[in-house]
């Protein structure tokens, strides 16, 4: 997997609480991707990219079989749903910008 596919992490502040995932697609807001979240009952969200080597260093085994899983096509999978662990494994001060969706088309 090169450089410019590998997977960026995200944390992902939805409706009913912080969602950990991994995503192959170009941006957090391709319409792909959207469109998966949509169906899993995420419309709106704030969410921040997190630096994967965090990530791996806190799930190294489920991240590296994800990121083999990803290998094949774009897309999301889930890394941590628990949002009691996921807060207490990043410190929000290491986030950068919000990237907001609000469900409304660009």
């Amino acid at each position: 997997m090169t450089e410019a596919n590998s997977p960026r992490s995200y944390l992902i502040f939805t409706g009913t609480g912080p969602i950990l995932v991994l995503s192959t697609y170009p941006e957090l807001t391709d319409e792909r991707l959207l469109r998966k979240l949509r169906y899993k009952g995420i419309s709106k969200f704030i969410a921040y990219e997190v630096d994967s080597g965090a990530v791996r260093t806190q799930y190294q085994q489920s991240f590296d079989s994800i990121v083999e899983d990803l290998e094949s096509a774009e897309d999301i999978r889930v890394l941590d749903f628990n949002g009691h662990q996921i807060m207490a494994n990043f410190s929000l001060d290491e986030l950068g910008a919000p990237i907001k969706y609000s469900g409304e088309p660009a």
